[in-house]
């Protein structure tokens, strides 16, 4: 069977949501489980701060009118979606759908990428990727959700925190 890929959808203006949760129904009323696998809204959190000081947070779409579906294209699937309400069609070349590549996808964080460390918390690694590249340091803080790691790297005579993804470094031999 062919690989799903993720593909951008076209809905109307505020109905991103609305287009999504009748998108999954149907998938899930016809069984297409298996080549309509992810639909998401791309969506971030925003903390905004009122005059008086207050904090409000709330989600904010990235992407207002699209969405990203994760698909294997075929003309059942592609009427399922281009025919569900609010739909306008796929991105792509006169509404032919064109498949993001794993560099768009990477950058829109669509899929969390999972990193296996083979070090911990006060071990000594080394930089193998970035500006850094062939320093050595020690490992203050992991945090494996944001694929970020936080090194105390010796520059200048003088301890500094540097922030790394999880696969720039690895454990010191």
């Amino acid at each position: 069977m062919e690989k799903a890929k993720w593909y951008v959808a076209h809905t109307f203006s505020g109905y991103e949501n609305k287009v999504a949760s009748d998108l999954r129904l149907k998938v899930q009323n016809r069984n297409l489980s298996d080549l309509i696998q992810e639909i998401v809204v791309p969506t971030e959190t925003v903390v905004e701060v009122k005059e008086d000081g207050t904090k409000k947070e709330y989600e904010r779409k990235i992407f207002p009118s699209y969405l990203l579906i994760k698909m294997v294209m075929n003309d059942d699937t592609w009427y399922v979606v281009r025919n569900t309400r609010g739909c306008a069609g796929f991105v792509g070349p006169e509404g032919k759908p064109v498949p993001l590549t794993e560099e768009e996808i990477k950058n829109l964080g669509v899929e969390k990428v999972s990193v296996e460390v083979n070090y911990a918390v006060g071990d000594l690694v080394n930089v193998t990727d970035g500006p850094l590249k062939g320093y050595s340091g020690t490992v203050e803080t992991i945090d494996t959700a944001n694929n970020n790691v936080q090194i105390l790297v010796s520059m200048f005579g003088r301890e500094t925190a540097v922030d790394f993804a999880l696969d720039e470094v690895e454990k010191a031999e």
